[in-house]
């Protein structure tokens, strides 16, 4: 099972989406500037489509995932009609030879974006001997259940909280979600105690507002790691490594070794 933990005090580096800020997200040019860039872990979503197909992309908004070259639903389509409009989409199976090809020293940050997804993530995981380097993560309590029944020698993740009004995309929306969750710091002890009873999971993944050293110790005390999500300010950075957060997920791994000891 993958470690999470601090390695020589200091957080583990986790590329968001590949590395979001210098090539197109979820994509493998964008897993191969986050690894030039010294991560430690890549993280990228995984949807599963109408015919089955696994694909690294983080909605259904079509708009999103083909980078602003066309609209509609995800879902919708099947992976040759993506392929038409997203050319550099990779499937979920690319993405895993890329750990094994090309990133031999890196873990694996896989964020599940559906529930009917579990089954074929678990499969494909096993198949391409990467149970040791992964750590799944999603929103949905039984879905990580149901995953850990599948593939149990793979570490999971319970995310928190879902925007499920979309409000990080809304312009001008940033500070009215940081103050909400701020307001949760109060309650994130209890809340993340639960999220873990509830998900059997065996690692908490939270938004940087709800990371307080009270979470910290609450997760370590039942063994699991806290890896904090998507920071892009250096002083937010400061505040969860201060915090002793195990691992921080940014989209320009660049923030680390200008706040970061190496």
């Amino acid at each position: 099972m993958i470690s999470l933990e601090r390695r020589d005090g200091r957080p583990l580096r986790i590329g968001h989406r590949g590395a979001a800020a210098l090539a197109p997200e979820n994509t493998l040019r964008a897993f191969r500037a986050a690894a030039e860039a010294g991560v430690d872990l890549i993280e990228f979503d995984v949807l599963d489509l109408r015919d089955g197909a696994l694909v690294v992309a983080h909605s259904d908004d079509l708009l999103e995932v083909s980078h602003g070259a066309a609209e509609g639903r995800v879902e919708d389509k099947s992976l040759d009609e993506l392929r038409e409009l997203c050319p550099e989409l990779p499937t979920f199976e690319e993405a895993l030879a890329f750990f094994v090809d090309e990133a031999r020293d890196l873990g694996a940050h896989v964020d599940l974006k559906s529930a009917t997804a579990v089954p074929g993530v678990a499969a494909a995981i096993g198949r391409h001997g990467l149970r040791g380097r992964c750590l799944v993560s999603s929103l949905d309590a039984v879905a990580l259940r149901r995953f850990a029944e599948l593939e149990p020698q793979v570490r999971t993740g319970i995310s928190y909280p879902e925007d499920r009004f979309r409000l990080h995309k809304r312009r001008g929306a940033g500070p009215f979600i940081r103050g909400g969750l701020r307001a949760l710091r109060a309650v994130a002890p209890r809340l993340v105690a639960g999220l873990l009873s509830r998900s059997g999971a065996r690692a908490v993944v939270l938004h940087h507002a709800l990371v307080v050293p009270g979470v910290v110790r609450v997760a370590h005390a039942r063994g699991a790691p806290v890896v904090t999500w998507t920071v892009r300010d250096v002083r937010d950075l400061a505040r969860v490594d201060a915090a002793g957060v195990d691992a921080i997920v940014a989209d320009d791994p660049g923030i680390f070794v200008s706040t970061l000891s190496a």
